[in-house]
C-alpha cells in the first residue's frame, strides 16, 4: 500500500509526459450517441435524466438564458461522470485539481458577466451599489461588491476541489485503517470496513451533488445577468 497520502492527487504521466489532457476525454465514453430508432434501457434512462435535469435547471431562464442549455448540460455531465470515474480504484480524478476547476469556472463566470454588461448594463452596474446606500458608505460598498463579484469563480472552483479531495482523503485514511486493523482486531476491522462502505456510498452521492451544485450556481449567475 502506498503510504503517501496525496499520491492519488499527483498528475499521472506516461513516458515523462502528463496525460491529464487525455483523461477528461474518458467520460464521453459513458454517453454514447444513439444510433438506433429504439434505444436500449441505459440510453433511455440517460436521456430521461438529462431531460429532467435540463427542465428543472432551465425553468428559471428566459429565452436568452436558455441558449446556454447545451453548455450547462455538457458541464454537469462532464463533472458528474468525471467524479464518478474518480471513485474507481487506482484512478485519477481531474476535479481534485484546482487548475482544472478554475479553468471551467473562470470562462463560464466571465461569459455570464459579459452577457450581463452587454444586454443589461444598468442592472449589472446597479449590483455594485444597493439602493438606499448612505453617501459615506458608497466607496466601501462598491469595493466590497467588486471583490465579491471576482470571488465567485474562485468559490466555485474551491468548493468543488475541497469536497472531492476531502472525500478521497477520508476513503484513503479509513481504507488504510481497515487494512491495519485486520491483523489486530477482526471485529474492529469489520466495523471500520462497514464505515468505509457507507462512506463510499456517500461519496457517490457527493460526486453527483457537487456536479449539480457547480452547474446550478453557474446557472444562477447566468439568470442574474440575462
Amino acid at each position: 500500500m502506498n503510504e503517501n497520502l496525496f499520491s492519488s492527487f499527483i498528475t499521472p504521466t506516461m513516458m515523462g509526459l502528463p496525460i491529464v489532457i487525455a483523461i477528461p476525454m474518458f467520460p464521453s465514453i459513458m454517453f454514447p450517441s444513439p444510433s438506433r430508432l429504439i434505444n436500449n434501457r441505459l440510453i433511455s434512462i440517460q436521456q430521461w435524466l438529462v431531460q429532467l435535469t435540463s427542465k428543472q435547471m432551465l425553468s428559471i431562464h428566459n429565452q436568452k438564458g436558455q441558449t446556454w442549455a447545451l453548455m450547462l448540460m455538457s458541464l454537469i455531465l462532464f463533472i458528474g461522470s468525471t467524479n464518478l470515474l474518480g471513485l474507481l480504484p487506482h484512478s485519477f480524478t481531474p476535479t481534485t485539481q484546482l487548475s482544472l476547476n478554475l479553468g471551467m469556472a473562470i470562462p463560464l463566470w466571465a461569459g455570464t458577466v459579459i452577457t450581463g454588461f452587454r444586454h443589461k448594463t444598468k442592472a449589472s452596474l446597479a449590483h455594485f451599489l444597493p439602493q438606499g446606500t448612505p453617501l459615506p458608505l458608497i466607496p466601501m460598498l462598491v469595493v466590497i461588491e467588486t471583490i465579491s463579484l471576482f470571488i465567485q469563480p474562485m468559490a466555485l472552483a474551491v468548493r468543488l476541489t475541497a469536497n472531492i479531495t476531502a472525500g478521497h482523503l477520508l476513503i484513503h485514511l479509513i481504507g488504510g485503517a481497515t487494512l491495519a486493523l485486520m491483523s489486530i482486531s477482526t471485529i474492529t476491522a469489520m466495523v471500520t470496513f462497514t464505515i468505509l462502505i457507507l462512506l463510499t456510498i456517500l461519496e457517490f452521492a457527493v460526486a453527483l451533488i457537487q456536479a449539480y451544485v457547480f452547474t446550478l450556481l453557474v446557472s444562477l449567475y447566468l439568470h442574474d445577468n440575462t
